[in-house]
């Protein structure tokens, strides 16, 4: 017998939050080193201090700035979360703190959920699990520090994921939920705008990430040959409201510096952020929700198995910006054959240099592939 009520509550039910997730990242710059150098000082100070200012003034200040004041003006319905590396913070608290304060004031709203990830945004998981699970602590306790937050919800690196990184993070005790790429080869089909389990987990949740409507902000907001260019606020929340009653989340995750440093502020990104709330919140059935909101709000439908490992890197969602050709494979193999020797010699700096060494970016800046990070 039809009830009314009965379809009205199960429309309810599928209601689509949306879950803003923001990685925010710069490594530490090598110098220019050569084979004849003697100087124990890999690192580059002055870029670094010039690119951390430079990249604060055109992303961090203004975003976060714009961000508490949407908080502010929608009462705490609108809600956002972040992942900011270790050597990121490093380079804050020593050229810019003032936007460690500005993080601060957002933490201070309650709307804002900081993740945990490895501190160094290493490759650590791949080569060494103990090397792995000290950056997430340590990532973890620097986190808790700063912002008064324990992560309950855990990104790896360039969100590379498969079903024994699921393991070993929900092995901890210490997460509720881990996030990945929506890659269609894994769904088989399905959405990415539900919540899922790994395979073999019995607790841990997967969120996984949107990435055509999370591209459409982060890669192609700015794309004039883009048949959607201009992108509004108006018509992307067109689009998220098209989920309502075909799936629970909205997973929009990007890199920060989206906002200012890849999309200039003259493409008019900030003025699509700031308007882009008021008309989600429009829609009676949309909302806003921090990651662990959604673990707490929304059940599994179902397993997702990742045997291979994924990432949200180029149309191949795979590890090859990172190792796909043998001068990465080769430094990445060198660099953590020396980790015993390193922790034998109990020596903070040489230990410090050597994890640094390990951020990601540097075998990403080896990659010889062709590929355009739009696609």
């Amino acid at each position: 017998q039809f009830s009314w009520y009965g379809f009205y509550t199960k429309r309810r039910k599928l209601m689509a939050s949306v879950c803003f997730y923001f990685q925010v990242h710069q490594p530490s710059r090598l110098r220019h080193y050569t084979v004849f150098d003697k100087d124990d000082q890999y690192f580059d100070n002055y870029k670094n201090a010039f690119i951390c200012k430079k990249v604060a003034n055109k992303c961090y200040l203004p975003a976060n700035r714009l961000l508490l004041s949407i908080i502010r003006r929608f009462g705490g319905s609108f809600k956002i979360a972040y992942s900011i590396t270790g050597v990121l913070l490093e380079q804050l608290q020593l050229y810019a703190p003032e936007v460690i304060s500005t993080f601060d004031a957002l933490a201070e709203t309650g709307c804002v959920e900081f993740l945990a990830e490895t501190y160094y945004h290493s490759l650590s998981f791949l080569y060494s699990r103990d090397e792995f699970l000290e950056h997430v602590n340590k990532h973890t306790e620097t986190i808790y520090s700063l912002f008064g937050q324990k992560p309950r919800v855990f990104r790896n690196t360039e969100l590379i994921y498969n079903n024994d990184l699921a393991g070993l993070v929900e092995s901890t005790g210490n997460f509720d939920a881990i996030i990945s790429e929506g890659a269609g080869h894994i769904l088989g089909g399905r959405s990415p705008n539900f919540v899922y389990q790994p395979k073999g987990c019995s607790k841990l949740k997967l969120l996984l990430k949107n990435y055509r409507l999370s591209d459409d902000i982060a890669f192609r907001f700015s794309n004039r040959d883009w048949s959607e260019w201009p992108l509004t606020a108006d018509k992307f929340a067109r689009w998220i409201s098209n989920v309502n009653g075909n799936g629970n989340v909205v997973n929009l995750f990007m890199d920060y510096e989206t906002f200012g440093e890849h999309q200039w502020e003259d493409t008019g990104i900030f003025d699509f952020i700031g308007h882009l709330p008021e008309k989600i919140l429009k829609h009676p059935d949309n909302d806003f929700k921090t990651p662990s909101e959604i673990v707490q709000s929304y059940e599994a439908v179902g397993t997702v198995d990742v045997p291979h490992l994924t990432s949200w890197a180029d149309t191949e969602r795979d590890l090859s910006a990172w190792l796909g050709n043998a001068m990465q494979s080769n430094a990445i193999h060198e660099l953590y054959r020396l980790e015993k020797k390193i922790k034998k010699v109990s020596d903070e700096k040489v230990l410090t240099d050597w994890r640094k060494l390990q951020t990601s970016d540097r075998f990403y800046y080896m990659c010889t592939k062709y590929f355009a990070d739009g696609d």
